[in-house]
């Protein structure tokens, strides 16, 4: 599928993701080194367990997809709660911003939340925008990629739905067991300051880490062009400020459920992806291409935060 046909897709299913469910019936080494150009931003793929490859063939019927998605889906578990134990340098950097800007934004929840207006229309509107990241909604959209798949005979389509669909089940499983672990309250509760430990399920936020993880699915299946990955990212963004301005989460709940789903959807494409429907991956040497650069952004001082997005080339 073209970048320019797969935003389409993309826009579609998000409109109308009842039509897209029936449209159609349907590598773990440590990186030792790096490039010494490292000017071009490129880094070696990691190395793949031949078993964890979702091949074109094993996409082209329903049993054999379910069953690809769940032997996968039981590895990755074991591999992201692990991950801590075998993080890659670049990893680890990442890691340490996103961590320390989920606990200082811990520190400032509370008067960044009493900060905005709160009125009853700012709620109302943020909730029907956090709609989008619904599972009723992400769900079905990763159906329609890979039911158009099926409908065009379009392997990188339907990779791009069971990738999903994977990804998606993982922060599932992930944010389910975090949220009954910190039981923090969420800033809708009466009286609720976002104290940990209550019983509630406010941290992470399960919007922003489904959002972003198959938001970040989307853009490494189809990063050679750059309209699908804004797309993508722009949408989990919308998500994840609705989700604050509807008081339904704080904003370190948000920033901790993001980029856990980046890290998600990075995880199970580069484990998971056929090199044979991804060339990009044989060229210059083995190295990757076109793969975005995603930095955390935060200012103390001005409490603000953001994410910087650069393309490699």
């Amino acid at each position: 599928m073209r970048p320019q046909r797969a935003a389409y897709l993309l826009v579609f299913c998000l409109l109308f993701p009842p039509a897209a469910l029936f449209a159609q019936d349907g590598v773990d080494a440590q990186q030792e080194q790096q490039d010494a150009k490292q000017e071009q931003g490129t880094k070696p793929p990691p190395p793949q367990d031949p078993d964890e490859i979702v091949r074109p063939s094993e996409t082209a019927s329903t049993p054999s997809t379910g069953r690809r998605i769940l032997t996968n889906f039981w590895s990755d578990q074991k591999a992201m709660w692990t991950s801590p134990f075998h993080m890659k340098d670049g990893d680890q950097k990442r890691w340490a911003i996103f961590g320390g800007g989920t606990i200082g934004l811990i520190a400032v929840d509370r008067h960044l939340s009493d900060a905005l207006p709160n009125s009853t229309g700012q709620i109302s509107w943020s909730k029907q925008f956090s709609r989008i990241g619904a599972d009723y909604t992400i769900l079905p959209l990763a159906g329609g990629f890979y039911l158009y798949g099926r409908w065009k005979d379009d392997a990188k389509a339907r990779e791009t739905g069971v990738l999903g669909a994977e990804a998606l089940l993982d922060s599932y499983m992930i944010v389910g067991i975090l949220k009954m672990a910190a039981g923090r309250e969420r800033p809708e509760l009466e009286g609720g300051k976002g104290r940990f430990f209550k019983g509630e399920h406010g941290f992470p936020s399960g919007h922003a880490i489904m959002s972003w993880s198959f938001a970040s699915l989307i853009a490494h299946e189809y990063a050679p062009g750059k309209v699908t990955p804004i797309i993508a990212y722009s949408l989990a963004t919308i998500v994840s400020a609705s989700r604050f301005s509807a008081r339904k989460h704080f904003a370190s709940d948000i920033v901790a459920g993001g980029s856990m789903g980046w890290f998600i959807g990075k995880y199970v494409f580069e484990h998971h992806l056929d090199p044979n429907i991804h060339k990009r991956y044989e060229t210059n040497g083995g190295i990757t291409r076109f793969m975005p650069d995603i930095n955390p952004l935060y200012a103390p001082s001005t409490h603000t935060y953001g994410i910087s997005l650069a393309w490699n080339k």
